[in-house]
Order: structure tokens, then sequence, then C-alpha cells
């Protein structure tokens, strides 16, 4: 029986932090044994919210492809560029005139958005983010799309989309299901979303003397001015980490804590040491592909081909069912 397919991007932002390996990257790695996996760069996307993000995209690509790689995504899955993919534009296109903007304005994720950018010029290709989201998932003809409910709005817009047009055509989309997942979401170093603008992250690929360097400067729990004062781990960003990354003494680090018995300055010792364990072997990956970046590019290469004979084949159902293009 053939696998159920699933398609995942990100948008180009060079070297990955703590907060998207536990909140994408790690699920990813899970699921490509179950599913038939296409991984792409979504540099278009990021072009909705920073157009002059298009200058830092070819280096940021490479830096993140690297980190996919390392931490364990196969380089035989198709890992692709979306751009080198033109067809996700026709659909995209072609979509556009299948909804309405009333419809793309009542898109929760997109209000929230525009709140953290705290702005409200909203530019056309920014409001129809989520039509270019249709596209790229259907044109794959994706089954699933693992998401949070945060972005659970988005997959209805696309099951619109796929009914809207096998109405209006024929038959040509399946409708993905929602596969809700639970993303970890890990607090930056001052408790605020993880984050490169916020500065307030560890990268994956940090050494041991940069996590703890970083580590160091986190915020924990105000009450606890004094070693032996008692804690509350559970609104202290280092514990956060704890959980994820030290799930062996997490409990007895927990107790410790509201004792008094732990201070945080050895809290953060242990922290650092633990997450530079847990990622040592990427380290060691990195360095390999870092020094055999034509590796890189040819996993990338033919990626984009397999992706675009995927994608060919669509449209030319698209054409079909439309009788044009």
């Amino acid at each position: 029986m053939n696998k159920k397919r699933i398609l995942s991007g990100m948008r180009p932002s060079g070297k990955l932090h703590l907060g998207n390996y536990a909140g994408a990257l790690e699920n990813w790695i899970n699921l490509q044994n179950e599913y038939d996996n296409f991984f792409f760069v979504a540099d278009w996307h990021a072009l909705t919210t920073n157009p002059s993000a298009s200058f830092h995209v070819e280096q940021n690509t490479i830096d993140m492809v690297i980190d996919w790689l390392s931490a364990g995504i196969k380089p035989e899955n198709p890992i692709f560029i979306q751009s080198k993919v033109k067809e996700h534009a026709e659909l995209h296109l072609l979509f556009s005139n299948l909804i309405t903007t009333p419809r793309l304005q009542r898109n929760p994720t997109l209000k929230e958005q525009i709140r953290d950018l705290n702005s409200e010029i909203v530019s056309y290709g920014h409001l129809g983010y989520p039509v270019l989201q249709a596209a790229d998932i259907l044109l794959y003809k994706a089954n699933l799309v693992p998401v949070g409910e945060d972005q659970a709005p988005h997959v209805e817009i696309t099951r619109e989309l796929a009914r809207k047009f096998n109405s209006t055509y024929d038959e040509v989309f399946p409708e993905p299901a929602t596969k809700l997942t639970k993303f970890p979401r890990l607090p930056g170093l001052d408790g605020k979303k993880m984050g490169k603008s916020n500065d307030n992250y560890v990268l994956m690929s940090d050494d041991e003397e940069q996590i703890f360097s970083k580590v160091r400067t986190a915020i924990t729990d105000p009450q606890k001015i004094r070693r032996n004062d008692p804690g509350h781990p559970e609104i202290c960003n280092v514990f956060a980490y704890h959980k994820k990354f030290n799930d062996k003494e997490v409990l007895s680090i927990e107790e410790d804590c509201k004792s008094g018995a732990l201070g945080c300055v050895d809290c953060k010792k242990n922290c650092a040491n633990k997450i530079a364990s847990f990622f040592e072997s990427h380290r060691e990956k990195r360095k390999y592909y870092e020094t055999h970046l034509s590796e890189v590019h040819d996993i990338i290469g033919n990626g984009i081909e397999k992706a675009k004979k995927v994608a060919v084949e669509t449209m030319n159902d698209v054409h079909k069912a439309m009788k044009m293009g």
C-alpha cells in the first residue's frame, strides 16, 4: 500500500535554533519513516512579510538545509527550493481566482501576524499567502498536513480551495486532512518567543562554550534571589529546556528547585551541558556538510528534479480539467 504524503516547509531563516527543532524539525524527523515526505524551502513565503529577504535567501537556504540533514532528515527525500519549481506560482495564480478577499481577511492567523508585526499595512502577497500555501500542499497532492492548532485555519483554506477547484472543473485534488500535532514552544532566553529578531536564542549548531554563555543569561524565577530560596520551576525558562533536553533528571531538578537545594547557577550549567550533549552528533554532521557543500547542492538539485516531476504531472491534470494552459 502506498504511503500517505506530507509536504513540510520552512522559510529560509539560516541556522536553526532550539525552538525550530522542538517546534517543527523533530516532528519532521519522526514522521519521515511513516509517510512519503517532501521538504521544501519556502523562499517565496519569506517575501510576504519582508521583500528584501531575497538578498539573504541563498546562504540562509544552505545553512538551513544543512541543519535539516544534520538533524536527521534523510537526503533521499525530496528536499527542494520553492522558487525553483515555478508550478507553485502558476497554481497559486489559478487558486487566487477561487477565493474572495473577505475570506482571506477573516483568517485569524493573518490577524495575529499583523498584530505581531505591529503594522496595519498588509501587502497583496501577505494577504494571499494562505493561497500560496494551499498551492504548495495541493501541487504534491498531500494527504496530511501536520500543524499546530494555530495553523489549522490555513489547512481549512486549502481544503476549501481543493473543493472549489474540483467542483468548478474536475476532480484533481484530494482534500488534505489536518494532522494536529503538539509542537512544544520553547521560550527564548528572556521568556519571549524564541527568535533571531529577539536575539534570545540558542542555535542547534552552537558549541559548548556558546551554549553555556547564552544559557547563563537566561531569565529564571524572579522570586528565587538566593541559592537556598525555594523556586518555581513552572515559570523558569531554564526548566523548560530541562524538560525538553534533560528528561531523565527533570523530576529531581524540579524537586530540588522547589526545596531550595538547587541554585540557578548550577542548574544553568547542568542545562547547558545537556543541550550540548543532545546536539553533539548534530554538530559533527554539520561539520561534514559544511566541508562538502557540493553534496548539499546535489541533494537540493536532486530534490528539485523529484519535486518538478510531480509538479508537472499535477499541472497537466489541472490544465486538462480547466481545458486551458
